[in-house]
């Protein structure tokens, strides 16, 4: 997919309900629809059917684990960018999952503190990003 439709995860978290991702798209393009429509279907496409999906969302393909939709943002500056990587790296903090960042394995946190951006303690304290994704 990504051959096809290029981009650049700069930073993301997958918690047991939600996800959120940060980003680069090639300059030009901003089919990010496409993107997720192919992700979405290539993960569902893998997991067996359970045989309670509402009769609307099997006629329509749909496997009914994902919300219809998504919000995009785009990143206006480099300010824009840390705001939107540290409320997404705080994400399992703020719902309860982890009690600081780096304790949460499925985001790119650590890339962020293997390259300096964070240290390994960050988010252990306190509310840490103001920034609402959900």
């Amino acid at each position: 997919m990504r051959t096809q439709r290029p981009f650049t995860a700069d930073a993301m978290v997958v918690l047991p309900d939600h996800l959120h991702c940060l980003w680069t798209l090639p300059p030009g393009d901003a089919d990010f629809s496409t993107r997720w429509r192919l992700i979405k279907s290539r993960f569902a496409c893998g997991l067996p059917r359970v045989g309670d999906e509402p009769k609307r969302r099997v006629e329509k393909g749909e496997r009914g684990i994902w919300q219809r939709g998504f919000r995009e943002h785009a990143i206006r500056d480099e300010s824009d960018f840390a705001a939107h990587a540290d409320a997404i790296h705080f994400n399992p903090v703020k719902h309860g999952h982890a009690s600081r960042a780096a304790d949460w394995p499925h985001s790119s946190f650590g890339r962020f503190v293997a390259r300096g951006v964070y240290s390994a303690d960050w988010g252990a304290s306190g509310s840490v990003a103001s920034l609402e994704l959900d």
